[in-house]
C-alpha cells in the first residue's frame, strides 16, 4: 500500500514555469526508480524524466527544460518544468519502483496556454 499524490499542477502561459511535486507514503529510496509520466489528449502515456541512482533519463523534448529530483526528504519527487510549451499540456503522473511494483500517483493536470 503505497500512495502517491501528485500536486503543483495549473494552468500556466507558454514560456513559463510549475514545480510538480510528487508525495509518497512510503520512502524513496535513491536505487528506487521514480518518475514522471505524462498522457496527452489522444495520446499514450510517455515517460517525461525518471531518476535512479543518481541517474537521470529525459524525453528528448523536455531536454533542458525539465529537471527531475528527489527531496531533501526521501519520500518526495519534483518535476521543474521550465520554458514550458502548449505541447506539454497533459496529465502529468508520478511513477515508483519500490517492493518490486510500480506505483502511480492520480494524476496533475498541466495545461499551458499559447
Amino acid at each position: 500500500q503505497v500512495q502517491l499524490v501528485e500536486s503543483g499542477g495549473g494552468l500556466v502561459q507558454a514560456g513559463g514555469s510549475l514545480r510538480l511535486s510528487c508525495a509518497a507514503s512510503a520512502t524513496i529510496f535513491e536505487s528506487n526508480t521514480a518518475g514522471w509520466y505524462r498522457q496527452a489528449p489522444g495520446k499514450q502515456r510517455e515517460l517525461v524524466a525518471e531518476i535512479a541512482s543518481g541517474r537521470t533519463n529525459y524525453a528528448d523534448s523536455v531536454m533542458g527544460r525539465f529537471t527531475i529530483s528527489r527531496g531533501y526528504v526521501k519520500n518526495t519527487v519534483y518535476l521543474q518544468m521550465n520554458s514550458l510549451k502548449p505541447e506539454d499540456t497533459a496529465i502529468y503522473y508520478c511513477n515508483v519502483q519500490l517492493f518490486g511494483r510500480e506505483f502511480w500517483g492520480q494524476g496533475t493536470q498541466v495545461t499551458v496556454s499559447p
